[in-house]
């Protein structure tokens, strides 16, 4: 899952937000120093990633990548699984994406003693591009994709998924579904068992259970 996915999964708990969203760029054990809301997202971000790459029916949509995207095609699917989340945002919030989007990008804004250096080099563009918001459309994808296809030095040529996308969109979308429920089950039932402010996170996650 990339960034709104992994925000959203975090629930009411601003600091486990900031915690998921910055985990990437977080190394080994280098989150035992933060504070404990941050270090549980960062904990729960990992949780997730391990959760989608062994789903089945995540493996069932990247698979139809893999053979032209490689090793990429798990990066190019976490973005297209996000598009379908922005898209869709209207059954998993009673707040409108722009909205929430907005918030979370003050919440950074507001919170940048608590950033990595990373994560501070990064909001900017962010914020600027939209990119929270950008996921809901095709040609919000596609622009991502061409700036992931930049970082990587035009490898796999990435923005070229749009395709795919279009091709198969209708079993994307279906998948992602499926998918997503599983994965905010299993988000409550982790953070539940590790004492993760459970109360807060179900209220988020069970108010926009279908």
């Amino acid at each position: 899952m990339n960034f709104l996915a992994h925000i959203y999964l975090s629930g009411n708990n601003d600091l486990m937000k900031i915690g998921n969203f910055m985990a990437d760029g977080i190394r080994g054990k280098e989150h035992f120093n933060m504070e404990t809301d941050i270090k549980n997202g960062v904990i729960l971000h990992r949780e997730i990633d391990t959760f989608t790459d062994s789903h089945r029916i995540y493996l069932e949509s990247k698979h139809r990548l893999s053979k032209k995207y490689d090793h990429y095609s798990g990066v190019i699917m976490d973005i297209l699984y996000d598009h379908f989340l922005a898209k869709n945002w209207q059954k998993y919030s009673d707040e409108t994406l722009e909205n929430y989007a907005d918030n979370f990008y003050k919440l950074l804004v507001n919170n940048t003693n608590l950033l990595t250096v990373r994560t501070k080099n990064l909001l900017p563009y962010m914020i600027d591009q939209n990119w929270l918001v950008s996921y809901s459309t095709i040609a919000g994808i596609e622009k991502i994709l061409f700036q992931m296809d930049y970082r990587t030095k035009h490898r796999v040529n990435m923005h070229e998924a749009i395709v795919e996308l279009q091709q198969y969109y209708n079993e994307f979308e279906e998948e992602f579904t499926r998918f997503f429920e599983e994965l905010k089950e299993y988000c409550i039932d982790f953070s539940n068992a590790n004492g993760f402010n459970k109360n807060n996170f179900d209220e988020n996650i069970e108010l926009f259970a279908d």
